[in-house]
């Protein structure tokens, strides 16, 4: 990858990132709460804060629901590409050593970027009659505490002091 492409790639996250945070913040901020403030979770995720508004916002929730499908929908195809030329290189390398080696560095990172789109995707997509509390703290914390945990282990793991140690 070029210098140019590089920096394409980390202003479309980043923009993406922002749009979805300003476009959330806004629709929160927006809401009018009456049933108090108190969210049962660990973190206020947007269902739970929609379920204390006294407004119907039912609308909103839908065009918050297309605009993250549209950048979700981008942001998957781009992972899948991504993921295809990674394979179709990796198969390329003539030793069948250094493709294993290549395939045991991307494959644990394919299962977390797996373990978070899936899970954030039943979490937000999900209809609400099969939402309880437990279920939602479980997804929760599988898609926002457990990619993050998980990443640095896979990374240091081609680390030989670490795997001494």
């Amino acid at each position: 990858l070029g210098i140019r492409a590089c920096v394409h790639m980390a202003a479309a996250a980043w923009g993406t990132g922002f749009l979805n945070a300003v476009l959330h913040t806004a629709n929160t901020f927006s809401l009018p709460l009456c049933q108090g403030n108190a969210v049962s979770q660990f973190f206020c995720e947007i269902p739970h804060i929609l379920k204390l508004s006294c407004s119907d916002a039912y609308l909103r929730e839908v065009g918050r629901l297309v605009v993250v499908c549209f950048l979700f929908l981008g942001c998957f195809v781009f992972i899948v590409v991504s993921y295809v030329q990674i394979f179709r290189a990796v198969l390329r390398i003539p030793s069948e050593q250094g493709c294993q080696k290549a395939f045991s560095t991307c494959l644990p990172h394919l299962a977390v970027v797996s373990l978070f789109v899936s899970t954030a995707m039943f979490t937000y997509l999900k209809p609400p009659s099969i939402s309880s509390p437990s279920l939602d703290l479980v997804l929760a914390v599988l898609y926002s505490v457990v990619p993050p945990a998980v990443n640095p282990l896979i990374y240091s793991m081609r680390n030989q002091e670490l795997k001494e140690a």
